[in-house]
C-alpha cells in the first residue's frame, strides 16, 4: 500500500479517501481489482501540481517575451495584449483566466495573438532550452519562492504513492505542453512522453539538409474543459480511474474518470490557506459544486496539507 509516502497528508477524508480508493483496486481476487496496466491517473498543472496565483507560470513567461516585443515595436502598445503589458494592467491581465473559468473568452481571443506569436519560428529544443532557464532563474512574486519550489510537496507525494501501486500517471493541463515536458520528469517523475498540454501546430524545416521543428503562431488546441478528454482519448487510449484538479476547466475530465464501469476516484483541490499559500475561489465555483453533489473529496489546502511546497 505504501501510505507512508503521503507524510504531508493530514489525517482525514480527503487521505483516507485516497487510500480506501488504492487498497481496493489492489487487492487481488477483490471485487473492484483493477489491473496494473489499466491503472491510469491523470492530473491537472496550474493550481493542482504547482501555484498558479498570482498568474500561471507559463503566462508569467510569456508576458515577459511581450513586454520585451512591445519596448522594441512602439506601434503594438496600442493593441492587446502588449497595450496591457506595456501599462502594467494587472487587472486587465489577471481577469483573463479568471474570465475564461467563469465561460468569458472575450479577453482571451484578444491575447492569443500576442501569446501566439511570442515564441513564434523557434525550434522546439530553443524554446525548451528558454523554458527550462526561466523555470530554474524565476520565482513566484508574491510567495517570494522558486517557481519550481511552488510546487506541492503533499501532490509529489501522491505520485510517488500512485507510482507506488503500480499506476502510470499523466498530466493533462491546460499549460504548454513543450513549457512544462522539461521538468516534469526531475519535479514530479512524470516523463515528457506522459504530458498532454496545449500546443501550437508545428513546422517542419529544413536547413543545409539538417530538419528541425518551429513553433507557428496558430494553436493546435487549447487542452481545457472538454478538450481535455479528447486529448486523454488521443494521446492515452484508455479511461482514467483516478483524476485531480482544481478549476472549472477540470470537470470534463473528473467526470469522464468517474463515469466509467469500476471503481474510480476524482480529487478537487481548493485553495482556502492565504497564510502559507494564496487563497481564491474564482474559477472553481461550478466544480466546488460538482464536487459536493458527486461526492469527490475537497482537498483543502489549510486543513489536509500539513505541508505546502517542496523543498
Amino acid at each position: 500500500m505504501h501510505e507512508g509516502l503521503l507524510k504531508s497528508w493530514n489525517a482525514g477524508h480527503a487521505r483516507q479517501s485516497i487510500i480506501a480508493f488504492i487498497a481496493r483496486v489492489t487487492q487481488e481476487g477483490g471485487p473492484e481489482y483493477v489491473a496494473p496496466a489499466a491503472r491510469i491517473a491523470v492530473f491537472d498543472n496550474d493550481g493542482c501540481l504547482w501555484c498558479e496565483k498570482p498568474m500561471p507560470i507559463q503566462v508569467d513567461f510569456l508576458l515577459r517575451r511581450i513586454a520585451e516585443q512591445a519596448e522594441a515595436d512602439p506601434t503594438l502598445r496600442e493593441k492587446q495584449p502588449w497595450k496591457a503589458v506595456y501599462g502594467k494592467d494587472q487587472a486587465w491581465l489577471g481577469s483573463i483566466i479568471t474570465r475564461h473559468y467563469e465561460g468569458d473568452d472575450s479577453l482571451l481571443k484578444q491575447a492569443a495573438e500576442g501569446l501566439l506569436s511570442a515564441y513564434v519560428d523557434d525550434e522546439v529544443e530553443a524554446y525548451s532550452a528558454k523554458s527550462l532557464q526561466f523555470l530554474l532563474n524565476t520565482h513566484n512574486p508574491v510567495l517570494d519562492r522558486p517557481y519550481l519550489k511552488t510546487a506541492y510537496a503533499p501532490m509529489r507525494e501522491l505520485l510517488s504513492y500512485l507510482e507506488a501501486n503500480r499506476f502510470t500517471s499523466y498530466i493533462v493541463s491546460g499549460g504548454g505542453r513543450d513549457f512544462m515536458r522539461p521538468i516534469t520528469q526531475s519535479l514530479y517523475g512524470i516523463p515528457p512522453e506522459r504530458v498532454v498540454g496545449t500546443s501550437v501546430v508545428l513546422d517542419y524545416r529544413e536547413k543545409d539538409g539538417i530538419g528541425t521543428l518551429v513553433h507557428t503562431s496558430k494553436l493546435e488546441v487549447f487542452d481545457d474543459g472538454p478538450n481535455k478528454v479528447v486529448r486523454i482519448w488521443s494521446r492515452i487510449g484508455a479511461r482514467p480511474i483516478f483524476a485531480a484538479g482544481n478549476s472549472n476547466g477540470d470537470i470534463p475530465m473528473l467526470q469522464f474518470a468517474t463515469q466509467g464501469e469500476g471503481a474510480s476516484l476524482a480529487l478537487l483541490v481548493t485553495h482556502d490557506d492565504d497564510v502559507r499559500e494564496i487563497a481564491y475561489a474564482s474559477g472553481a465555483e461550478k466544480a466546488v459544486a460538482l464536487a459536493a453533489e458527486s461526492g469527490w473529496p475537497r482537498v483543502s489546502v489549510r486543513d489536509d496539507w500539513s505541508k505546502v511546497f517542496v523543498d
